[in-house]
């Protein structure tokens, strides 16, 4: 908890940004704030309503965007399987 209340309340909001983010995993919220997954859980908890935050937590529960370790297999942000290459500045046609 010390670490906790040593965060601006800018800083908290940018934390609560990023743990509602699907794509934002623990590991990157820890490296930018050095808070890891107890201690943004901790924070999540005193900064939103009790509804609010049963609601992230089970969205959050076992998902693996959340973890580095477990998103290996996981494809970049951006990409999506319908995604069409772009090659010579034209999106390629149908």
């Amino acid at each position: 908890m010390k670490k906790i209340s040593m965060i601006s309340e800018e800083d908290i909001d940018r934390v609560i940004e990023m743990a509602w983010e699907d794509r934002t995993p623990f590991e990157a919220i820890e490296n930018q704030f050095g808070l890891n997954e107890s201690e943004v859980i901790s924070l999540m908890r005193k900064h939103m309503k009790a509804s609010s935050f049963r609601m992230w937590r089970a969205r959050v529960q076992g998902r693996a965007t959340k973890h580095s370790k477990k998103s290996e297999g996981i494809s970049s942000r951006f990409k999506c399987s319908r995604q069409r290459s772009i090659s010579d500045n034209k999106i390629s046609k149908r």
